[in-house]
């Protein structure tokens, strides 16, 4: 089995680092919690389905008085009622009588069968069946789809429709979510400006900060544009220092370094822990992560936007995924 890349090694140490479910859980509704990760199990109040019930529209008779039927010894029973969806008892019946039903309909207990429509003729009040039906044939049993007190989806799901389709069959009508991770994203340079500035000489256009929000957003985070950091290492400490008492992690885009200086491995370890010092990749060394000193994520990518955002992606989304305790596997590269 071959070693895993410098890349991954990276990103299993860091994202090791990262608290698992740091943010706090909040109850929302269903039709608010499409894409949310659930903080805690969801389990089944009750059983599904909560009754025995027909998987087919036909006809119950006991299954004993159909033993030995063929075409050429039918055997035939009196229609004495019905039992559609919807209805809370089922009619009383005796051997040699049936009662139609649909897909859906109570069932009573005890060896009885559906005969389904089309193996069951008709005539009047009588039906003819010409084969054998063994008991509890075509009939859904209390909690075979899913037993009471059952996990209908773990903490850690990423809610789909599939999930909130199965929640609201239980009736249950809220769910306890992780709250999305607040990240503050900063641009850092002094020749970075406001992406909407007009054009000059010696400028680039801060277009990192939107691009990332975006990003971060799409991770499940609620982006904070925490500005444009001029290159001026203890204002730069004292910024971030006062972004990470709002935030649950913090994202700054160049400013890997300046003057020669590591300026920004001195600013995690200023502020907190170095867990990565760069990553032998194409973008090289300004892939540097750690943690505060209250252990929230900082996620430092390069100032080139497409290297930035494929940092972000393999760092910064497997970080929001650890804070939201969701169950994913680590990003992979993008392809060169």
């Amino acid at each position: 089995m071959s070693e895993p890349s410098p890349l991954v090694v990276a990103q299993q140490k860091f994202a090791a680092a990262v608290p698992l479910r740091a943010t706090a859980a909040e109850q929302v509704g269903l039709a608010d919690a499409l894409g949310r990760t659930l903080a805690a199990d969801v389990t089944a109040p009750e059983a599904a389905p909560p009754y025995p019930r027909a998987i087919a529209e036909g006809f119950v008779v006991h299954a004993a008085s159909t033993q030995g039927a063929s075409e050429e010894s039918p055997r035939s029973f009196k229609v004495v009622g019905a039992c559609m969806p919807g209805d809370d008892t089922f009619p009383a019946m005796q051997p040699g009588e049936a009662v139609e039903v649909a897909c859906g309909s109570l069932m009573p207990d005890g060896p009885v069968s559906v005969a389904r429509m089309w193996e069951a003729k008709r005539d009047g009040n009588t039906i003819t069946v010409v084969r054998p039906f063994p008991p509890r044939f075509f009939i859904e049993e209390i909690g075979c789809d899913m037993a009471q007190g059952a996990t209908v989806a773990a903490a850690g799901t990423v809610l789909g429709p599939d999930e909130i389709g199965v929640i609201a069959a239980q009736g249950i009508g809220k769910v306890a979510v992780a709250k999305a991770p607040t990240v503050t994203l900063f641009a850092s340079g002094d020749e970075v400006v406001p992406f909407t500035d007009a054009m000059r000489p010696g400028i680039i256009r801060d277009s990192n900060t939107p691009m990332l929000a975006a990003a971060i957003a799409q991770a499940g985070g609620v982006p904070v544009a925490g500005g444009i950091m001029k290159d001026d290492f203890k204002k730069c400490v004292e910024a971030v220092n006062a972004a990470l008492q709002t935030s649950d992690m913090v994202v700054i885009a160049g400013g890997t370094a300046v003057g020669g200086r590591d300026f920004v491995s001195d600013l995690l370890r200023e502020v907190g822990t170095l867990l990565v010092d760069g990553v032998p990749m194409k973008s090289g060394r300004p892939l540097i992560m750690g943690l505060s000193g209250n252990n929230k994520p900082i996620v430092c990518v390069a100032g080139h936007p497409p290297e930035a955002l494929r940092g972000f992606r393999l760092f910064g989304q497997a970080a929001i995924d650890r804070l939201l305790g969701r169950d994913r596997p680590l990003p992979e590269d993008m392809p060169q």
